[in-house]
């Protein structure tokens, strides 16, 4: 081959080797941003700084009657939302139990009634396919890997998020009950001391009560902010894949009266 031929074959060749390169470059990136999104929340986010205790009123007197939670028959449920420019690449969530337990005390006046409450941490479940078909939309889709489930809930575990070892209950108990604005019957807003990790913080909740002679039954649904329970959302590549700060929180609870509890019956939901 001539100089003239051999130096035209090389500019090909570089050419060549860049497009090589730029495809390979392409192609770890797309791997790269895969691996983070399959769960947005695998990486270790750094928990909230600690704040100063703040003075807050005692839970509220235990008066009149009480009434047993029923875990089988009542349900939380936590959704978890994506956030970011890379959002479409990760998975909103759902974190759900059934396996709140404690007791409701409802005297004469529903508005002076109390509660003292708990979640078993190690009981939450993540992306239960029954739970996500529950809801009934696009944004929930019942496919979520089982190892996607996994990890996600592994890292909800450890001591970076709800560090379950160390704290393996969320405590929650009534600080004091008023009517709500609505004014519709059973409609009242609870002021609930929460423990979340150790630390405790104060949250209103709109909760619609229906009483029975032997049975309560409590629900509601509501907007919540991970920040307010010293909580830091998730977040890497400058913002572009992250949770969002605020959770939508819905539950139901079934309480029957103690009286009627025997044994272990009411904790095992049974009639």
């Amino acid at each position: 081959m001539n100089a003239g031929g051999t130096s035209a074959a090389l500019p090909a060749a570089r050419r060549r080797w860049a497009l090589g390169s730029e495809v390979r470059l392409a192609l770890g990136a797309i791997v790269l941003i895969a691996g983070l999104a399959g769960c947005v929340t695998r990486p270790t986010a750094s928990p909230a700084p600690e704040q100063a205790p703040v003075a807050r009123a005692a839970p509220s007197p235990h008066l009149g009657q009480p009434f047993e939670v029923l875990p089988r028959d009542s349900l939380l449920v936590v959704l978890v939302y994506r956030a970011g420019a890379l959002a479409a690449f990760g998975h909103d969530h759902i974190v759900a139990c059934r396996c709140i337990s404690g007791k409701l005390y409802v005297p004469g006046d529903p508005a002076q009634a109390s509660f003292d409450l708990r979640i078993p941490v190690g009981q939450l479940t993540v992306d239960d396919p029954t739970v996500r078909a529950a809801e009934h939309s696009a944004d929930f889709p019942a496919d979520v890997s089982q190892s996607a489930q996994q990890a996600v809930r592994h890292n909800m575990l450890t001591p970076a998020v709800l560090d379950a070892a160390q704290y393996p209950d969320i405590v929650l108990r009534a600080e004091g009950l008023r009517h709500a604005s609505s004014g519709k019957p059973g409609d009242i807003i609870a002021r609930v001391l929460i423990q979340v990790r150790g630390q405790s913080r104060s949250i209103a909740v709109p909760v619609h009560y229906d009483l029975r002679a032997d049975e309560v039954v409590a629900s509601g649904e509501f907007p919540l902010e991970q920040t307010a329970l010293g909580l830091t959302p998730f977040s890497t590549l400058g913002g572009a894949l992250s949770v969002r700060n605020s959770m939508t929180v819905r539950f139901r609870l079934v309480a029957r009266s103690s009286q009627l509890c025997t044994g272990r019956s009411c904790a095992r939901g049974a009639p």
